[in-house]
């Protein structure tokens, strides 16, 4: 049956985009162009409402036929839905980046305190535990609120945070079969089926953006299912999220260093995030989301190896990501233009 839901939330999505888009004009919710924006006329965003909408449909679908029952859905569904109103609301008004953090807190905290979802226990490979115990609910916290802004980052092009986003979900997927997890299965499999049909609105050139609603909402949910699939697990299982969501965590982690670097808060926009960096190599629009959706997916086939591996040839995949993820972070410059050290330590060599 669950197939079936995932047909339903692909339709569902499909048909609420048009009507979103339409609500959207209607309430001004609508995105200007700037100096830091790719797009050159205004255009409706909100288009994660239909995102949300679809998700619900296909979620209420499974479970009023199948009848399955989980401890965590009531706590998420009411977490995510505090999500996507401070979306709607950001979609319309542009509120503070206080406000739309206040409301990432409180559906973690719902997430955590309601839902009792959280890092617990992380048993080491070489024998021995980790018990967070109490430390457990901030790191929980900071994890949720850090992943919903890391997705939130990258949508800057047409299609790039809906596409990863679906991409990061069929990992989750794939990897609550190989773990047997039921519910994650679920989850991660109508948010992408959900994310999928309003791609066939947002690939370039959109007709819409997702929005805030979008990409908090999108951001969160992935955060949350990767949770109750990694909670409880020994450290080299917790570091698979980690790599599978590759492209939004490594964005934002060298979006910070890049400004540190240069005298600005960590939180001040820039356009000198990956999309910006390939766009300035010459590369398309739609080759940018292309090459970001092989990362992506290159990032996805590497979690899914990394859960097979044995400690010593996971330690090894893991050097490997990092040396490839520094190499292309130097050449494209997405630390800074100067940030070369290790091309420059190569070149000593010659």
């Amino acid at each position: 049956m669950i197939y079936v839901s995932l047909v339903v939330a692909f339709v569902a999505s499909i048909l609420l985009t048009p009507l979103v888009k339409k609500l959207a004009f209607k309430i001004g919710a609508v995105d200007a162009p700037n100096h830091r924006k790719v797009h050159a006329r205004i255009m409706p965003r909100l288009g994660g409402l239909a995102i949300y909408f679809a998700f619900l449909i296909g979620y209420i679908f499974l479970k009023v036929t199948t009848g399955f029952q989980t401890e965590y859905g009531t706590a998420i569904l009411i977490a995510a839905t505090i999500i996507v109103i401070t979306g709607v609301i950001d979609d319309m008004r542009e509120i503070s980046a206080k406000a739309k953090m206040l409301g990432q807190f409180a559906a973690a905290l719902i997430v955590v305190f309601v839902g009792g979802i959280q890092i617990e226990v992380i048993n080491l490979p070489f024998g021995g535990t980790i018990d967070f115990g109490l430390l457990g609910i901030p790191l929980t916290i900071l994890w949720i609120v850090g992943i919903t802004n890391a997705i939130n980052l990258i949508d800057g092009l047409d299609g790039l945070a809906a596409g990863v986003s679906t991409i990061a979900c069929i990992t989750l997927a794939v990897m609550a079969m190989i773990m047997g997890n039921g519910f994650v299965i679920a989850m991660a499999s109508i948010l992408a089926a959900a994310s999928l049909g309003f791609l066939l609105f947002n690939f370039h050139p959109a007709k819409i953006f997702m929005g805030d609603t979008g990409a908090l909402f999108l951001g969160f949910m992935i955060s949350v299912i990767a949770l109750l699939g990694f909670k409880n697990v020994t450290i080299i299982s917790f570091i698979i999220p980690i790599i599978m969501l590759g492209v939004p965590i490594s964005d934002t982690f060298f979006a910070i260093v890049r400004r540190l670097r240069t005298g600005k808060k960590w939180s001040d926009p820039d356009k000198s995030h990956l999309h910006h960096c390939l766009l300035n190599q010459g590369f398309t629009h739609r080759q940018t989301v292309l090459i970001i959706y092989g990362i992506a997916a290159m990032f996805g086939l590497a979690a899914i190896i990394f859960s097979m591996a044995k400690v010593w040839g996971a330690i090894i995949l893991i050097a490997v990501i990092l040396l490839a993820i520094e190499l292309l972070v130097e050449v494209i410059g997405l630390a800074g233009k100067n940030y070369r050290p290790l091309l420059n330590f190569m070149k000593t060599f010659k």
